[in-house]
């Protein structure tokens, strides 16, 4: 089974999506089931994680109704109120009764505090999720984020963390470190997985080539291995770069040479429990 590990819908007349300005040019726009089943009917992918694109129970509660609509959507990575530990509590019983709901997400690198998720209430809330046998999707941004994946992984073993879009690298800037030094620290943990998503949009928009994305994806795949690596489009934000098709062509020809059954589908499978759905 081929997996895109990570895509979003969104609506723009909700206005859930505070980040979701003009500005963004072909991004302000609905995106919905219908505007990507082209997309996997041509490249021939079957099943897909969606992920949130807001910090609020709306958001969480759509992408749930789609799910329950589209059977393409193997997964749901929603979200709940880390840093209201009883709140969470709640939240977390009432969606992990959904045979879709398979994780959580906050979107971090909005928080102006860039230690939010190592506060103790969010702590205490992981943990939860650990135990609820949930997934922790990390949006990992600053240098500082992908420390702090460290430090929730040692503190919560239990619990399976990935990193979104390899922790967007500088790829426009070819800066190296400190991202490559961290992002072997974190793959020590052996519950810590990550997503090769994201990475044209961290490149030249207009400009990028496949060998400015090779090194960091190489990076990737020696320190992870393919059985923590997993693809993912991160369509429609990627469309900044490229259209899905090329993201997917992309990454298999910068995957080649490894273990392409897991990354482009076992690995996210085994992640999010899809044996559950």
């Amino acid at each position: 089974m081929k997996v895109d590990a990570h895509q979003h819908f969104w609506n723009v007349d909700t206005g859930w999506y505070t980040w979701l300005t003009p500005d963004l040019g072909p991004l302000h726009r609905t995106y919905a089931p219908d505007d990507l089943r082209p997309e996997l009917d041509a490249t021939g992918i079957e099943a897909t994680v969606l992920v949130q694109a807001a910090n609020s129970y709306d958001d969480t509660d759509a992408m749930l109704a789609q799910a329950e609509a589209h059977d393409f959507i193997a997964a749901v990575v929603g979200w709940v109120p880390l840093d209201r530990p009883e709140e969470a509590a709640e939240a977390i019983a009432r969606y992990r009764r959904h045979p879709k709901f398979a994780g959580v997400r906050h979107l971090i690198h909005d928080e102006p505090d860039p230690d939010w998720v190592v506060q103790d209430s969010v702590l205490e809330s992981l943990g939860l999720l650990a135990e609820a046998g949930l997934t922790l999707d990390v949006p990992s941004l600053l240098p500082r984020h992908l420390d702090h994946v460290v430090t929730l992984a040692e503190r919560h073993p239990s619990l399976k963390i990935v990193i979104d879009h390899l922790s967007k690298p500088r790829i426009k800037d070819h800066e190296w470190e400190p991202w490559a030094a961290q992002l072997t620290r974190a793959a020590a943990c052996p519950n810590v997985y990550a997503k090769v998503s994201g990475l044209v949009t961290e490149a030249d928009h207009r400009a990028w080539t496949v060998e400015d994305l090779r090194p960091y994806v190489e990076h990737a795949v020696e320190t992870f291995g393919p059985e923590r690596l997993m693809y993912g489009s991160d369509w429609p934000v990627a469309l900044l770069a490229a259209d899905y098709r090329t993201v997917w062509e992309v990454a298999t020809a910068l995957l080649s040479g490894t273990d392409r059954d897991r990354v482009f589908g076992d690995t996210a499978r085994y992640f999010y429990g899809f044996d559950r759905v």
